[in-house]
Parts: structure tokens; C-alpha cells; sequence
């Protein structure tokens, strides 16, 4: 598939990356025996991952563009520590494909895919062009940018209301509107592509159809620089808040051995259009018909990538390893079997009471759960502060079972154990979508959090039926307006300047 000059065994790692990443990576290199390096701002000189490496090095002040997204100071650092590799994490400098190639004109190994794959999907229309050419099934819309409001007109009308207009460039739910009439299009569009120049310096956009009650399933795949690629099943992480991701799960309660199969053959495609190798992820939209679309292609390690690992009985980042290191997989698609079930909340210090905002502060108590089945994926201890710099995420608690209903009473138990105070966090509000009946039954999509959840659930000190009918009764009022200003969209919790 590709020029492969054969390397030899990778002896040391810098790790671009801080907090929770950067300990899991170090974890997998640590067991091959391979030295890792840390690399730090001047805000975590104290952190965990600083003492958790062989060698720390800091790179700058506390914001990410005079640290964690200096690229060349990376590079200069690997090369002075005699690193043979750099692994990106996720977010910061992960899909920057300027970065991959300067890792490789300096000598170094980049421990993810080629610049030329990460170009060809990291942008949308860019994506479903791509995919198209490998009949990779797209939600109903135009898969090229548009600028002249009269055209998009038209092509609004062809489509159909509702629609949805995307930017091409960037995430997170920026310069994206839901237009359900004609009447309010041209105002809509123009305040997207306002919003995208302004966030990504690119006013391109596109137009699909809205697709109203979207679920979010992606698909894990894996692949060496020989052509294998295969897929590690799907993850279910339609539970998001701001157009992010808080709960994911594998393998997702709705999807037939049939229809999983369909759609990791398709994501395996998706790979094989873009000469992909390492570690990705190929995420789709499905509508209540069980119809999946293609999103985009994350040409990285995910946050969520520890409930596929659990399921599969794999390490991801060693076999990312293995891969840069140009070693064949040594498995096959028929190999990989699902064994049980495994969820992961994102513990975030955030304020569920105050729209998930921020919050910063001392960890005064900070214990984690223990136990067969549970996983606690961390950078912090107690007494540590939590840093107003970077991505509130303080933990990924993973729990594992031989069921769905039995890995979320362990989850349940797991968070009733998770002793955290001095800031707020999204501890109560993951015991909530645990124990909420349209959750425990498979029955939601990607409006959960606004369909479902307010603040008075937390703070009311009623009886289980008074919160029910609190519940019941948000269900009713909400369910008419649901919706209208909130998009569906592939999303990353790990992008631009964020961790």
C-alpha cells in the first residue's frame, strides 16, 4: 500500500501532550519497555505526567499556543532528549498535518497516520468526497462548498426543509444553523458563514438535510502500512452537551450483528479512501430508521477509545505503536469477538446546575472508585488545583460486565464511589443519564441532554416519585420546542486548542 522502509523498534517517546493522555500513553510504552519524555507548561510544572516520564522538558507559559501547539519546540526537544517518536494524543497538534510532516523531515517517527490521509479528512467536504467515490452512503445534501445565497437557496429547496447548513472547516458545533423554512434561510446563512470565518478564517459552507432525531455511533479501525485495516466495533456517544460527547458506550444497544457489520465494512472503506494506517475513527449519523450516513473520519486516538479496548481485549496505543514501528497487524477482522459491555462517563469539572460551565478550584478530597471491572483514567490526586488553561475533563471512569444493565449498575456504584470535592463536577449529572429510563432502555438520540435533563432533577431532595414526575413532566413541556437550536454534528471534545 505504501513505501515502507522497515524501522526498528521504537526505544523512545515524547509525549506532545499533557493531563490524562499523556499518563495512559506512558502506561503502554512503560509495559514494551520503551522511555517516554513529558513535555510541560510552566502552569503544570507540578503535574503527574511530569513525574510519571523518564525526562520532563517544559516548552512555555500556560497557554497552548506558547506550549502544547508549538511544534517546533516539540520537535527540537524529541531531537534533544534522542527520542526516536513522537505521539501526538489527542487534541492539540494530533491532526495538524503541517506537524505529522515536520515530525518526519526532522528524522522522527509520527505515531499516527500520514499527513496525506489526515488532509483528505480533515475537511468535511474534502470527507464526503472521498467517501462518495467508495459509495460510502452520505446524508442527502451537496458535498461542495457554497458561497452565492441564491444558489443555496434553490439547493434548500431541492433538499427539502428542514435543512442543515455546515461549515467545512473546523467542529464543535460552529458555524453550523438549523433552517426549517424558507423564510428564515438567508438570514441563517449568512450568520453561519459568519461564524466560520470568524472561527476558522473560512466562510465556506455546505447544506444537507437535518436529520431530526440523530444518533451518534462511530466506528474504532485499525490499520498497517501493508493495506490490513479492520474495525474494533462501534461506540454509542449520542449523550452530548454543547455538541460534545459525555457518555459513550460499547457496543451500542440498538445496532443488529447485521447492521454492525454494514457499518464497521464501511468504515473500514472510509479508511481504505484515504490509504489510512493507525489508529481512527469513522463516525456516522443514524436516523430512526436505522439509516447511517457518513460524518467525517478522526484521523486520531479518540477520548473514548478505552470501552473499545475493553470490549476487544486490545491496547490501542501499543498497537498505534506497533504500526509506526511498521510491524503487520497480527490479527484479522474474524479474530476480534465483543466481549461484554463497557461505558465511560467523562468526569469534567463542570457545573451541571449552571449549564456545564467551567469550574476551577482545589481537588479538597479526590478518591477514585476500585474494583474488578472498573477503570479510572486520570492526572489528578488530591490537593491538586485544576487549571483554568486547559480542558476541564479531570477523569474518563470506565466500568465492564457481561451486560449492558449490569456494566450501568456498576457504573452507578462506581460514581456513588468517586469522592470529589472543592469544585463542581459531572458526577451527578452521569448517575442521572444512568439511571434515566430512555437511557436504561436504548431509546435516545443526540438531544438527550435538552430533552431530558434540568438542574431542578439534581437539586431536588424528594422521593424517588417525586422525581419521577419532575421527570415526566420536563419530558411533556419539552418535547414540542425540542430541537430547534440544536444541530446534530460529528464532534470532538479534543480539538484546535483544547486537549
Amino acid at each position: 500500500m505504501n513505501n515502507i522502509t522497515k524501522v526498528s523498534k521504537i526505544s523512545k517517546v515524547l509525549v506532545a501532550n499533557r493531563g490524562e493522555i499523556a499518563i495512559r500513553i506512558m502506561r503502554s510504552l512503560h509495559e514494551m519497555q520503551i522511555a517516554s519524555v513529558a513535555v510541560y507548561s510552566t502552569a503544570d510544572r507540578n503535574a503527574l505526567h511530569v513525574r510519571f516520564a523518564q525526562q520532563a522538558f517544559c516548552i512555555g507559559e500556560p497557554a497552548s499556543t506558547q506550549s502544547y501547539l508549538r511544534g517546533d519546540k516539540i520537535i527540537e526537544v524529541a531531537i534533544e532528549a534522542g527520542c526516536d517518536a513522537i505521539h501526538p494524543g489527542y487534541g492539540f497538534l494530533s491532526e495538524n498535518a503541517a506537524f505529522a510532516d515536520a515530525v518526519k523531515a526532522a528524522g522522527l517517527i509520527f505515531i499516527g497516520p500520514s499527513a496525506e490521509s489526515m488532509n483528505k479528512m480533515g475537511d468535511k467536504i474534502s470527507a464526503k468526497n472521498t467517501a462518495k467515490s467508495f459509495n460510502i452512503p452520505l446524508v442527502p445534501g451537496i458535498d461542495y462548498a457554497i458561497r452565492d445565497i441564491e444558489e443555496a437557496k434553490k439547493i434548500a429547496h431541492q433538499i427539502g426543509f428542514p435543512v442543515l447548513i455546515k461549515a467545512s472547516a473546523g467542529g464543535g458545533g460552529k458555524g453550523m444553523r438549523i433552517v426549517h423554512d424558507a423564510a428564515s434561510f438567508e438570514e441563517l446563512l449568512k450568520l453561519a458563514q459568519s461564524e466560520a470565518m470568524s472561527s476558522f478564517n473560512d466562510d465556506a459552507v455546505f447544506i444537507e438535510k437535518y436529520v431530526a432525531k440523530p444518533r451518534h455511533i462511530e466506528v474504532q479501525v485499525l490499520g498497517d502500512m501493508y493495506g490490513n485495516l479492520v474495525y474494533l466495533f462501534e461506540r454509542e456517544c449520542s449523550v452530548q452537551r454543547r455538541h460534545q460527547k459525555v457518555i459513550e458506550e460499547a457496543p451500542s444497544s440498538i445496532l443488529t450483528p447485521d447492521l454492525r457489520k454494514k457499518m464497521g465494512e464501511c468504515a473500514v472503506q472510509a479508511a481504505r479512501s484515504c490509504n489510512y494506517y493507525n489508529a481512527g475513527t469513522v463516525e456516522f449519523l443514524m436516523d430512526e430508521q436505522l439509516n447511517f450516513y457518513f460524518l467525517e473520519m478522526n484521523t486520531r486516538l479518540q477520548v473514548e477509545h478505552p470501552v473499545s479496548e475493553i470490549i476487544t481485549g486490545l491496547d490501542l496505543v501499543k498497537e498505534q505503536i506497533k504500526i509506526a514501528e511498521g510491524q503487520e497487524l497480527s490479527f484479522k477482522q474474524d479474530d476480534l469477538k465483543i466481549n461484554g459491555h463497557a461505558i465511560e462517563v467523562r468526569v469534567y469539572a463542570e457545573d451541571p446546575l449552571n449549564q456545564f460551565l467551567p469550574d476551577i478550584g482545589k481537588l479538597v478530597t479526590y478518591k477514585i472508585p476500585q474494583g474488578p471491572g472498573v477503570r479510572v483514567d486520570d492526572a489528578y490526586e488530591e490537593g491538586m488545583d485544576i487549571p483554568i488553561y486547559y480542558d476541564p475533563m479531570i477523569a474518563k471512569l470506565i466500568t465492564h460486565a457481561e451486560s449492558r444493565q449490569a456494566a450501568i449498575d456498576k457504573m452507578i456504584q462506581a460514581i456513588d464511589n468517586y469522592q470529589i470535592s472543592g469544585v463542581a463536577t459531572t458526577l451527578g449529572f452521569c448517575k442521572f443519564v444512568m439511571q434515566h429510563e430512555a437511557f436504561v432502555s436504548g431509546n435516545f438520540d443526540t438531544h438527550f441532554v435538552p430533552l431530558y435533563f434540568k438542574p431542578e432533577v439534581l437539586t431536588n431532595n424528594g422521593t424517588d416519585n417525586d422525581i419521577a414526575v419532575l421527570m415526566a413532566a420536563m419530558v411533556l413541556s419539552e418535547k414540542q420546542q425540542i430541537i430547534a437550536d440544536e444541530p446534530y454534528t460529528a464532534t470532538s471534545n479534543w480539538k484546535r486548542n483544547r486537549q
